[in-house]
């Protein structure tokens, strides 16, 4: 048996629902398969996605519906503040509608 795992096995990803008012929270988690799902739902759904190994690694700690540590804020306000600039919109544009972001770390070693 191997060592070696493929780049689907160590893939690791977050997605993270924030609705413009409250913190974000944790909406999806997984590992291996289930990673790729959710990063392929997030591009089937343009939802912008951020490669952020470091960070998910830690967020991928957290349960489910848990809101994101004040200590991330910063972090996850520039990612947030990001897929706004790729959409071309402000949160004053979507104030009205759901936002949704996944952040996913590429293959480690």
């Amino acid at each position: 048996m191997s060592d070696e795992f493929t780049d689907v096995e160590l893939q690791k990803a977050v997605a993270l629902y924030y609705d413009g008012t409250s913190a974000p929270v944790i909406s999806a988690t997984g590992t291996g398969e289930v990673a790729q799902q959710i990063i392929d739902l997030a591009e089937a759904n343009d939802v912008p996605l951020c490669d952020n190994a470091t960070l998910v690694d830690f967020l991928i700690t957290l349960e489910l519906g848990d809101a994101i540590p004040e200590k991330l804020y910063l972090a996850i306000a520039h990612i947030i503040a990001f897929a706004y600039d790729l959409r071309g919109i402000t949160p004053e544009d979507s104030a009205s509608a759901q936002s949704t972001h996944t952040a996913r770390p590429t293959s480690e070693p």
